[in-house]
């Protein structure tokens, strides 16, 4: 009670100065690094640029991604969902594979958030346009660097990976696919 009453009439500007601060401080922090290995040959898809770990290398991991908002920042990337696509595996959400034509994309660890966001659809803005999307996958912060994951490198915090549909909905020009700036957001 006492220090509600010293926020709301003696330094108010102070008590607004504190409040920015504890917000931004809820930022989300590395969890830890792992130190990559070369992959076996023909064991790392490189489709759509993909990076392959690099023997020695430390790469930084993640259990959590920046806050979710109506328009929250992000960086799209390119993704195949296909067999044999770079993406690897199935999806997590459905253990199928998905048409690179179909508009889906996997979001990092803290964002996919353990499945909760799994076969629901999400808004993406770029490039003057949006685009409607489903969540079909997780693109992994946590590990990297081993057969689970292709041999590719954890997932930036800050990823939405996505089809190719994606790309080609937002009028992106093919030779620009690969990474852009986005907002995203949950859909009503």
């Amino acid at each position: 009670m006492k220090k509600q009453v010293i926020c709301s009439t003696v330094f108010p500007l102070l008590c607004i100065l504190l409040l920015f601060l504890s917000v931004e401080a809820q930022t989300c922090s590395p969890s830890g690094k792992i130190k990559g290995k070369t992959p076996p040959p023909g064991q790392c898809n490189q489709e759509n640029d993909s990076d392959c770990c690099k023997d020695g290398k430390w790469y930084t991991t993640y259990k959590c991604s920046p806050p979710v908002s109506s328009q929250t920042k992000a960086t799209l990337t390119l993704n195949s969902f296909e067999p044999d696509g770079d993406g690897g595996a199935p999806s997590e959400c459905d253990n199928q594979y998905h048409s690179d034509d179909d508009p889906v994309v996997a979001l990092s660890t803290g964002w996919y958030n353990n499945g909760k966001r799994c076969l629901n659809y999400i808004n993406i803005r770029g490039n003057g346009r949006s685009v409607r999307a489903k969540v079909v996958d997780e693109c992994d912060s946590t590990m990297g660097c081993d057969s689970d994951h292709d041999y590719q490198p954890p997932c930036p915090n800050n990823i939405v990976d996505a089809s190719k549909a994606v790309w080609k909905a937002l009028g992106v020009p093919e030779s620009d696919w690969g990474g852009m700036d986005i907002y995203w957001s949950d859909t009503d």
